[in-house]
């Protein structure tokens, strides 16, 4: 018996195909170390052109040096919680780079306090980074996507977005927003082809938070990036709009 209400799709009528990222550009904040190193490094070898910041110029012209061998790559200092940095380092892409296709807003940084201990100074730092800064360069990324067709912005954000802890009210602050924020700046370019997502690791074996312990349970800078080229490269069509990652076995409390 026939089975009615089916239609069938001629092959070839919808790509699955992987995305190329040769001849990509894109942009990593944060991208001179941790996650943000291992983002670089993964787009470089997809093919794509990078430009990646930091607070620090030496450890940007320390990862420029150490990844130049694998593909086009440019960066220079800049503070992304500071709209006239962000400015002048789109100013610099523009120079260095044949456009922007992807952005990946990466740099963070944490202050971490009871609250009626936490100086409004180090409030407003973590503020600016992990959540002005995201929207800064998003705010210059997206008209440049828009000339070209379209992109991707990756947000990398973390489970203190969903789960507060003691001590965490500027970091769980920014995350929360964070995470707010993408989703809401998702809607609003859907359309536009421009798609929007956001990784949330768990603790990551980074200068960030492996201080002197031993770490081996958190997870690895390269299965974010790994997972951040999987979300990049999937076909248009498709969005994994958040993507949740956590140590297959935390350590033992």
């Amino acid at each position: 018996m026939a089975r009615r209400g089916l239609r069938t799709v001629p092959v070839g009528t919808v790509s699955n195909a992987m995305i190329d990222l040769g001849g990509k550009s894109a942009i990593v904040t944060g991208g001179s170390r941790g996650i943000g190193r291992a983002i670089a490094e993964a787009l470089l070898s997809e093919g794509a052109e990078v430009a990646i910041c930091g607070r620090s110029e030496g450890s940007v012209q320390s990862a420029l040096a150490d990844l130049q061998g694998l593909g086009r790559i440019v960066g220079q200092r800049c503070d992304v919680g500071r709209w006239n940095e962000a400015e002048r380092f789109f100013g610099f892409v523009d120079r260095e780079l044949s456009g922007v296709d992807i952005l990946v807003n990466n740099a963070g940084i944490g202050r971490f306090a009871p609250m009626d201990e936490l100086s409004p100074q180090d409030w407003d730092d973590v503020i600016q980074t992990n959540l002005s800064g995201p929207f800064y360069f998003s705010r210059l990324a997206v008209p440049r996507m828009k000339r070209r067709g379209g992109g991707f912005i990756l947000n990398i954000g973390s489970l203190a977005g969903k789960h507060p802890f003691a001590t965490g009210a500027a970091y769980n602050a920014s995350k929360f927003g964070l995470a707010g924020f993408t989703e809401a700046v998702m809607l609003d370019l859907r359309h536009d082809n421009i798609r929007v997502s956001t990784i949330m690791p768990g603790s990551v074996q980074t200068e960030f938070s492996s201080g002197t312990e031993n770490a081996d349970w958190k997870l690895d800078p390269a299965a974010v990036a790994s997972t951040a080229m999987h979300l990049i490269k999937t076909p248009t069509r498709n969005l994994a709009s958040r993507v949740e990652m956590r140590p297959s076995r935390p350590r033992r409390r």
